[in-house]
């Protein structure tokens, strides 16, 4: 019934969090969207950036793959159903709430094997020992990308943790938000990885993929 209703007008939920204040998912034309105050998180035009990545990656679908920055887990159905990634799914997000939305909104936990993490992302690549084949940064506050995730002891983490024939989807900004930052990643980049920077996506995103050198 919601589903039918939605294409008359939206129907939304709202939700607290302490990391990204007030949160909303809609029904709106069909399907659920999450939101915050100023962007969309998943399920909407994140998820059509996600997928035009996804589509420019050759990975192994057998081999681990880290997902940093759950959001409602839009990019989870691409990987398994559009896709046909089988491996399993390592997703790592900071906030709780989210991660609640995620299992309950959008029933994210149908989508195994996948193992969920409550860390931080930071936090958690300096301390893993695994060894991914496909490594997906999607890490906004709101409109904007923490600052330590531009770092080269991010980044040294992120090659340490890919196998040989890894890759790297980061969405890096939104429009002109964080140049300096991801001008510098790859200028000073020495921590064996081969960057591509992809401006514009869908009018807006900046994304940038990597791979072993």
């Amino acid at each position: 019934m919601k589903k039918s209703l939605s294409y008359l007008w939206p129907l939304t939920k709202s939700y607290e969090s302490h990391y990204n204040g007030k949160l909303e998912v809609t029904w709106i034309n069909g399907r659920k969207v999450l939101d915050s105050q100023h962007a969309n998180y998943s399920y909407g035009p994140l998820q059509e950036v996600l997928d035009l990545g996804l589509a420019e990656i050759r990975a192994d679908r057998a081999a681990p793959i880290l997902l940093l920055g759950l959001g409602g887990g839009s990019a989870i159905p691409l990987l398994r159903k559009k896709y046909n990634y089988y491996g399993k799914i390592t997703a790592v997000e900071l906030d709780a709430s989210i991660i609640e939305i995620a299992k309950t909104e959008f029933s994210i936990e149908e989508h195994q094997p996948l193992e969920i993490i409550c860390a931080d992302a930071e936090d958690f690549v300096n301390t893993t020992s695994g060894k991914f084949g496909l490594i997906i940064i999607d890490l906004f506050l709101d409109l904007r990308v923490p600052e330590k995730f531009f770092s080269q002891l991010f980044w040294q983490n992120i090659s340490r943790l890919l196998r040989p024939e890894g890759k790297v989807l980061f969405n890096a900004g939104i429009n002109s938000a964080h140049e300096v930052q991801i001008d510098n990643l790859l200028e000073n980049a020495g921590f064996d990885l081969n960057f591509r920077k992809k401006e514009e996506v869908y009018g807006s995103n900046t994304l940038l993929f990597a791979e072993r050198n």
